[in-house]
């Protein structure tokens, strides 16, 4: 019995992690998120509503959940406002439920205003950021300069803190980006209000959670982005600026690696990626346009189209060796319904893909909850990818909705 699971992306982002967690949580007691920020989208289809969560987490949708934001997380209070009221307008209870580390740095405005003039400075050699303040917050934190949630409890040292911070941004701002800069006083009582409405908010995370260990419970640890966007073992300099891999766990929540019973690869049944990058199966034809089209393939954070190409086998195998993987969950399979013939990348040569190329089912998957009732072209294409990576596919997605899954391997 699993009473750890950790959820994580295996490729560049948007595999349908949300959707996972969503469903696993039903039978957990907690949620925790413990990297990135709200770049992240997420998003929930239950009784055909959609829900799109930037940073609370995927949990929330279930009444007797904690949901737990980590210290490794940069935190905008502003998004957080904005998705709270969000989920208070659909009658999801929030208070007594979502639980913030003190630790958590912050995202500012400021962060917010560096990161939009870097990109717009490099013009067609930008990285492809949200623009959302993420990669600025995290160099404050590695810097010692950053604000963190717990700060806001002391208005005295918050102000010393916050001139510092904005001295030096400011600078950059006026003098080398030449764009506004940000007033001292108005973001410290910008802060100050926000700390009064979340300050019964927060709690000592690790604590917590090794409590919740003692007392059995089940918890989800929900991974933002994929393994290919790390910091440290992405495509690099096209990454985001988190540890998005299985150690970003550790660091990011306080928890013992020990209490980590299983780890779940998400995989698409096909590649995308946001921004720019490489990208070594991309499709530039009409199988491009659409598995784009059937898979409704726009960031959920930023809107942008995403980018979309076959399978890569020999990517995923580097994602198995840097997380471990116990299991893989393989999302979308519905997208491929349509398709007369499929592709699946399973080395490179001369800086080229090769393919082995699978016949299509060419009929709905979609609902079928026995994985005896796939077609068999379906059931050979799952197969060869399970032999391929040696890692066995617990969970298929077939469909958006919560319960449009076949389940091989049951949880908890």
């Amino acid at each position: 019995m699993n009473n750890c699971i950790a959820i994580l992306g295996a490729q560049w982002g948007d595999e349908g992690k949300g959707k996972i967690v969503d469903l696993l949580t039903e039978q957990c007691d907690a949620v925790v998120r413990f990297q990135g920020g709200h770049n992240a989208g997420h998003t929930l289809v239950v009784d055909d509503k959609t829900t799109i969560l930037h940073l609370v987490p995927s949990g929330i949708l279930h009444d007797k959940v904690k949901c737990i934001i980590g210290n490794g997380v940069v935190l905008s209070l502003e998004a957080l406002s904005e998705e709270i009221n969000i989920l208070k307008k659909n009658n999801i209870e929030i208070e007594n439920r979502l639980l913030l580390s003190d630790n958590c740095p912050l995202i500012l405005p400021v962060h917010i205003e560096i990161d939009k003039a870097r990109e717009k400075k490099k013009g067609k050699s930008k990285i492809g950021t949200t623009g959302r303040g993420i990669g600025p917050a995290y160099e404050d934190k590695i810097s010692r300069r950053g604000i963190r949630l717990g700060d806001l409890s002391n208005q005295k040292t918050l102000m010393e803190k916050l001139k510092e911070l904005l001295d030096y941004h400011n600078f950059i701002l006026e003098n080398y980006y030449k764009v506004n800069i940000f007033n001292t006083n108005e973001v410290h009582e910008k802060l100050l209000e926000y700390y009064d409405n979340y300050k019964n908010f927060i709690i000592d995370v690790p604590e917590y959670i090794n409590q919740s260990f003692k007392e059995n419970k089940k918890i989800v640890f929900e991974g933002a982005q994929g393994t290919l966007l790390d910091i440290d073992h992405g495509t690099y300099p096209y990454v985001t600026s988190s540890n998005t891999t299985v150690g970003g766990i550790f660091t990011g929540s306080g928890v013992s690696p020990e209490n980590l019973s299983y780890i779940l690869a998400i995989v698409k049944a096909y590649t995308t990626r946001v921004g720019s990058g490489p990208f070594m199966t991309e499709l530039f034809d009409s199988d491009g346009k659409t598995l784009s089209e059937r898979g409704h393939e726009f960031g959920a954070t930023t809107g942008r189209e995403r980018r979309c190409g076959w399978l890569d086998l020999v990517a995923l195998k580097r994602s198995i060796i840097i997380n471990g993987f116990t299991g893989i969950c393989l999302t979308k399979l519905d997208v491929l319904d349509t398709f007369k013939k499929i592709k699946v990348c399973v080395s490179y040569k001369n800086n080229k893909p090769v393919y082995n190329e699978y016949d299509g089912w060419q009929e709905s998957i979609t609902g079928i909850k026995k994985y005896e009732s796939l077609p068999e072209n379906a059931k050979k294409y799952i197969e060869d990818i399970q032999k391929y990576l040696d890692v066995p596919i617990d969970i298929i997605s077939n469909g958006p909705g919560r319960e449009e899954n076949i389940i091989i391997k049951r949880f908890f």
